[in-house]
């Protein structure tokens, strides 16, 4: 019989969200017993995946797999790794499993998913620090100087502190979760599930004020006209002066959405410093920035849309359902598998302010005939 936990664990590597110490309990797991046997069938069962060893290709599954171990070394880059010999050897263990990213049969997932439970503060010298979200502390920088202070799900920093070159915290967002952060020059950021956003202790006079974006934020930016402030999503700048928008930029979404509430912000690519080719926003618009084919384009909208997150409400207009999951999937810190794939590119309209995630499957069931089980934090629709 397998355990919730080994279950758990499954799913994660099934979807491709097993970090590699997962990967390791996995591997553990799979080597005791008839374990092995007792994936398979899991898998069967629940996946609708059947084995056809006829198809399966060892050598190409073992250097597939081999690949993803790698890969999982750097995404989460372990500063002490065990031996890889083990990990070749747990890579044998899934030889037998191994066609099925063969038949493509594992779901896309986000390489930068937060899978902390915890919100957490990494430091200018590296260290990691747990953010209580029910008591408060102080944030010190690397000679004891206090920074800022957190109370709750807030975080604020002062403008007193001395600095003189850039200095920068990371404050992390896991999924489930959202927090608001105050950054020195009064510049109020808000963060949905998900996210993590970079960002100097202090900005320093006489340099543009810029953070780094993963996820999605809402920012009141303080006006200084001395001082652009600018936020950087990979490859796209958001500059402003002072004003209100929203960025959605996910790095397993293909488009990032710059939503202006208030002010007026410039567009441009963080590799092209052609100012011609910038697209300057007005309110009620979106500037979308596709990824793959490297464009922006520009049209007007109903902001509280794409705004209505910071105080809880998911608002769903003219959505895929493929990406609905996604952000239910944030918004409630759960693993979710469509197998209903005709669905998938089905466009949507609801909204939802603070319900229960059982209840809005329960309207995609009654209103859209769809079929779902919940297993804890795992759900399959059919």
């Amino acid at each position: 019989m397998i355990s919730t936990k080994e279950k758990n664990l499954i799913v994660k590597y099934l979807t491709k969200q097993a970090s590699f110490t997962e990967l390791d309990e996995l591997g553990v797991w799979l080597e005791q017993s008839s374990n092995e046997k007792e994936f398979i069938n899991y898998v069967k069962i629940n996946y609708a995946i059947d084995f056809n060893m006829k198809k399966f290709d060892s050598v190409n599954s073992k250097k597939q797999l081999i690949e993803l171990i790698n890969k999982e070394k750097k995404v989460y880059k372990l500063r002490k790794v065990k031996s890889f010999g083990k990990y070749v050897a747990i890579a044998i263990i899934f030889l037998s499993l191994g066609y099925l990213y063969q038949n493509k049969y594992f779901f896309n997932t986000p390489s930068h998913t937060i899978k902390s439970e915890n919100v957490t503060l990494q430091l200018e010298n590296g260290n990691i620090e747990v953010i209580n979200e029910n008591g408060s502390s102080k944030v010190l920088d690397a000679q004891g100087n206090i920074v800022g202070s957190q109370d709750g799900t807030e975080l604020v920093y002062n403008n007193e502190v001395e600095k003189e070159t850039l200095v920068y915290n990371t404050l992390n967002i896991p999924y489930g979760k959202r927090f608001k952060i105050k950054l020195s020059d009064g510049t109020i950021v808000h963060l949905n599930a998900g996210t993590s956003l970079k960002y100097p202790v202090k900005f320093i006079e006489g340099k543009e004020r810029k953070v780094f974006l993963k996820g999605e934020a809402f920012f009141n930016v303080a006006k200084d006209t001395k001082h652009p402030f600018i936020v950087n999503s990979d490859e796209l700048n958001v500059q402003v002066l002072g004003t209100q928008f929203n960025v959605s930029s996910y790095p397993e979404d293909t488009v990032t959405d710059v939503v202006l509430v208030e002010g007026s912000v410039n567009l441009h690519l963080e590799k092209n410093n052609n100012l011609d080719n910038d697209i300057v926003l007005k309110p009620g618009f979106k500037g979308s920035f596709n990824k793959d084919e490297a464009n922006i384009d520009t049209k007007r909208v109903l902001t509280n849309i794409y705004t209505s997150w910071v105080d809880g409400e998911l608002f769903f207009r003219n959505i895929t359902f493929e990406n609905i999951l996604k952000k239910m999937e944030r918004h409630y810190n759960v693993t979710i598998i469509n197998k209903n794939l005709s669905l998938s590119q089905e466009e949507f309209n609801a909204s939802f302010r603070e319900a229960p995630i059982e209840k809005i499957l329960e309207y995609f069931e009654i209103t859209y005939n769809i079929e779902y089980t919940i297993n804890e934090n795992n759900i399959i629709i059919n």
